[in-house]
């Protein structure tokens, strides 16, 4: 496939894959809601900041009305919560045998193959660290897993092509047929990290918090049990272990995956989640409903239940509204719903 890769959605996680992009050569289009990032970046291109690779780049960028065009390959890099608005702007956007790349977190793959079809949907996990700071200027604050697959596993040029396309960004890029056992093993992880959000801490302090470990080995499990029953097997990746949160899993099995991905964390220079940015800094609704609430759904679609993660989301909803301090009293406050 040729022409203009089209990035909708040019914060974290459009802005640093569209900048390596456009340094291998390729012609990148940003679409972004943002009227002053879009204004940035037009201006005085987009800066990406950060001890892994620096680098200011010229593209051109617009808002979703303001876009013309079909384009082959689409990376849809929008918050999981924005997904279904952002696949119905783009899908017009979108060539018959084009397709459609999932760099987000959640499960947002069944969404987009919902409106644009499986076949033209293609499975994408990323655990790199990166934020927007400002308008014109990202940050790529430390290097992690990622990982293109076809949905349904299937191996070809497609896929290789754009495998290829991800080395730009990053040389230890997997291609994989099992996208969805990332995809899960993150939900694991992502359950995780909004534990951590609850608190004002850094990642790698309260994943290394002995206090702390019970109630989020618990957390990690509820989603464990629930993959396990939705018959994935899930991928391991940058310390996290998923058999340590399987059904059944020894107790030293935890505390052995948490050590590493203490040490994975304490590697970069993204302290906190993009979680709690959004709790602390930016002061918006976050991913939470839109990444756990499937946790949730699944589970009860298979009979199991999982008081942890609904009570997460409770907790998170309550400080999105100003509700609820960040506090490790809060991880206290969950550990109390622990079987």
């Amino acid at each position: 496939m040729s022409g203009p890769i089209l990035i909708w959605g040019a914060g974290a996680i459009g802005g640093s894959l569209g900048a390596a992009f456009l340094r291998a050569g390729h012609d990148v289009v940003f679409v972004d809601n943002d009227a002053d990032h879009v204004a940035a970046m037009n201006a005085d291109g987009l800066t990406i900041e950060g001890p892994v690779r620096p680098d200011h780049v010229q593209a051109a960028a617009f808002r979703p009305r303001d876009v013309d065009g079909v384009f082959d390959r689409v990376f849809l890099c929008v918050k999981a919560l924005h997904t279904e608005t952002a696949i119905a702007q783009l899908s017009p956007h979108l060539a018959k045998d084009g397709y459609v790349v999932s760099a987000q977190n959640g499960l947002n793959e069944r969404t987009i193959a919902r409106e644009v079809g499986a076949k033209r949907t293609i499975g994408c996990f990323v655990n790199f660290g990166a934020d927007y700071l400002r308008p014109g200027v990202v940050h790529y604050s430390g290097r992690g897993a990622v990982v293109v697959g076809e949905l349904d596993g299937a191996d070809g040029p497609r896929i290789r092509a754009l495998h290829d396309l991800m080395r730009a960004f990053d040389d230890r890029a997997v291609l994989t047929p099992n996208i969805w056992g990332y995809l899960w093993g993150k939900m694991t992880y992502g359950a995780l990290l909004f534990g951590t959000a609850l608190t004002d801490d850094s990642i790698a302090d309260v994943l290394d918090a002995a206090d702390c470990r019970p109630v989020l080995t618990a957390l990690g499990q509820e989603t464990g049990a629930v993959a396990a029953a939705e018959g994935v097997a899930c991928e391991g990746f940058n310390g996290f272990d998923p058999a340590a949160f399987a059904p059944g899993a020894p107790p030293a099995a935890p505390d052995r995956s948490f050590a590493e991905m203490v040490a994975h964390n304490r590697t970069s220079a993204k302290t906190h989640s993009g979680i709690w940015r959004d709790l602390a800094v930016r002061k918006r609704k976050t991913e939470c409903e839109a990444q756990l609430g499937p946790i949730v759904a699944t589970g009860r679609a298979h009979g199991l239940a999982t008081p942890l993660t609904e009570r997460l989301m409770a907790m998170i909803a309550e400080i999105e509204r100003g509700e609820r301090p960040l506090s490790r009293d809060n991880l206290t406050e969950l550990a109390e719903v622990m079987p």
